[in-house]
């Protein structure tokens, strides 16, 4: 075996093959497609939930009130925190706030709920969308929260 490096010198190489499209849609006829599936998917309306998604919904409802606030000793799901949860065939998407946007658990909570509603057997998948508007607020507290931090 030999341990020479053999180098092959070349004129010339021929230029890579372009892509052509021929029959790429036009500018017109791609919005067109977008907004035919925009009006199909925002006249779609939630299902109503089946016995099992019903019975999935509480799981994830007690799986919420499992987290905490690191700042207050009262759960999410109490505080006001959670906006809705909405179960369809084993997915699950739960809106929320957090009390501010300056929240100093506001990049690590969103994870936190998605990973343990996503733990609930029967969820396969779990979202969660996080909204500011409406704004929270302490009328968004349940009765047991109020009463747990002695505004009752």
């Amino acid at each position: 075996m030999s341990d020479q490096i053999r180098i092959e010198e070349v004129d010339s190489v021929s230029p890579a093959p372009r892509a052509r499209v021929g029959d790429a849609e036009s500018p017109a006829d791609k919005l067109e497609r977008k907004k035919d599936y925009l009006e199909g998917f925002l006249a779609q309306k939630p299902a109503p939930l089946a016995e099992g998604d019903e019975a999935l919904q509480e799981a994830v409802i007690a799986a919420l009130k499992e987290i905490y606030d690191p700042e207050i000793p009262v759960n999410i799901y109490d505080l006001g925190l959670i906006y809705g949860v909405e179960i369809n065939g084993g997915h699950a998407l739960v809106t929320m706030t957090l009390t501010t946007p300056h929240c100093p658990v506001a990049e690590s909570m969103p994870g936190e709920v998605e990973l343990r509603v996503g733990a609930v057997p029967g969820i396969g998948d779990a979202e969660v969308n996080l909204v500011w508007d409406p704004p929270w607020g302490p009328d968004k507290m349940t009765d047991e929260a109020r009463l747990e931090l002695g505004m009752l």
